[in-house]
């Protein structure tokens, strides 16, 4: 039986409760609906600029009271931005999570968003673009999708570039906000110590001033474009990216996805680990993962490598590419999996932010709750044969694109 309490206020935003009483915590996030890919071309890296302005001050308390107000009372304070969302987000005690919610609040709704501010924020994120393409081994990533998706909103960069963030001003962040900050994109997400009834309380008084509407438009699906891109830079190692296409969040294909992830590079068991890092000793880190939108999806194996050894790796990618395609994986194999992806689903529910991410996600995504067993039953019921399928679309050298960092 679910114990996850769901309520809409007048204005559209929805409101998640899932109570846990043997905790003296809880998680609160307070989401909007909008991302990079939501941007139009004159707007990248705006959310992403707006998420780090929402910290800097509002009309009732200062940069330093905000994080005061939940740091101060034993809490902690964040957010992040990604490609269709964004999270701000707070843990604190169990008989705080009103002061927690009042915080969240106060940021979205009652932001200055001062242009002194403005102007200087615009400097870090300025330093983060630059600290970011000082580290390869996270600027790669970025890099490849912007190669494989070219001009789609999914293949922007979160961040943005160097010349468009520092040419914001403070009517194109409210202009931004006004389009995507409304009620039908807003949802406040709890989990931890708290009775649902006590939320609904004071829920429509501090949410109650985010206006109505904001429908989305639904984004295109990607079309991945296979090839390789090597970028030189003065490094020890090659950085790199080999990947294609993969699943939308509404896809069947999502959870064979995930069993094949595992199976190949999602942990220390699977092949490529195994065959690259543990027989050969070639790479300290390699692996895989899947990234899943509501338009499309990518499957990406990455890793770093000496330069001597680059053309060898990618023939080893490639050859287990191969064996997938020829022989597909045992039975064995596949029943390990799963239980890593399941154990690893249900042991993260321990955690309250898990948990509060989780709800939130689901209801964002697929306007429902999505219980753990649903979850498992249908992980569990990928078999050998989906995989193949999966594998002859995704694996086959003709849609797969490398993207690389290195001395090259």
């Amino acid at each position: 039986m679910s114990n996850l309490h769901k309520f809409t206020l007048t204005n559209g935003v929805r409101v998640l409760v899932e109570p846990v009483t043997h905790v003296k915590s809880a998680a609160i996030g307070l989401w909007c609906r909008t991302g990079s890919g939501h941007e139009y071309d004159n707007e990248s890296g705006i959310t992403h600029l707006i998420e780090h302005m929402l910290f800097k001050g509002t009309n009732r308390r200062t940069a330093k009271e905000i994080a005061e107000s939940i740091e101060g009372r034993g809490g902690s304070l964040n957010a992040f931005t990604d490609k269709e969302a964004t999270c701000y987000y707070c843990r604190v005690l169990s008989d705080d999570v009103e002061n927690g919610v009042d915080v969240l609040t106060d940021m979205m709704l009652n932001s200055a968003i001062d242009p002194e501010e403005l102007a200087r924020e615009e400097q870090v994120v300025i330093e983060e673009i630059k600290r970011g393409e000082d580290e390869p081994g996270d600027h790669v990533h970025e890099l490849h999708f912007e190669n494989r998706w070219g001009a789609h909103p999914l293949g922007k960069p979160i961040i943005g570039t160097r010349e468009s963030v520092e040419g914001f001003k403070r009517d194109d962040l409210t202009t931004y906000m006004g389009r995507r900050y409304r009620g039908e994109n807003v949802l406040l997400g709890i989990a931890g110590n708290i009775e649902p009834e006590a939320v609904k309380a004071f829920a429509e008084r501090m949410l109650g001033g985010i206006p109505a509407g904001g429908a989305t438009e639904p984004l295109t699906r990607p079309v991945g474009k296979p090839g390789k891109n090597e970028v030189s830079k003065d490094v020890e190692q090659v950085h790199f990216c080999i990947g294609t296409d993969g699943c939308s969040v509404y896809d069947d294909e999502l959870y064979t996805l995930a069993v094949l992830d595992a199976a190949l590079g999602g942990n220390m068991s699977s092949r490529l680990f195994q065959e690259i890092r543990e027989k050969r000793g070639l790479a300290y880190s390699v692996g895989s993962y899947s990234l899943s939108y509501s338009a499309g999806g990518a499957y990406t194996v990455y890793g770093g490598t000496s330069p001597q050894h680059w053309e060898q790796v990618q023939e080893l990618v490639r050859v287990e590419f191969d064996k997938v395609l020829k022989d597909g994986f045992s039975e064995p194999e596949i029943e390990r999996c799963k239980r890593n992806i399941c154990g690893n689903m249900v042991l993260a529910l321990e955690g309250m932010s898990s948990r509060m991410i989780r709800n939130s996600r689901n209801e964002l995504t697929h306007n429902r709750e999505i219980p753990i067993e649903e979850t498992v039953a249908r992980i569990e019921a990928v078999t050998l044969k989906h995989l193949q399928d999966l594998a002859n679309k995704i694996l086959v050298q003709d849609v797969i694109n490398t993207t690389a960092i290195g001395p090259f």
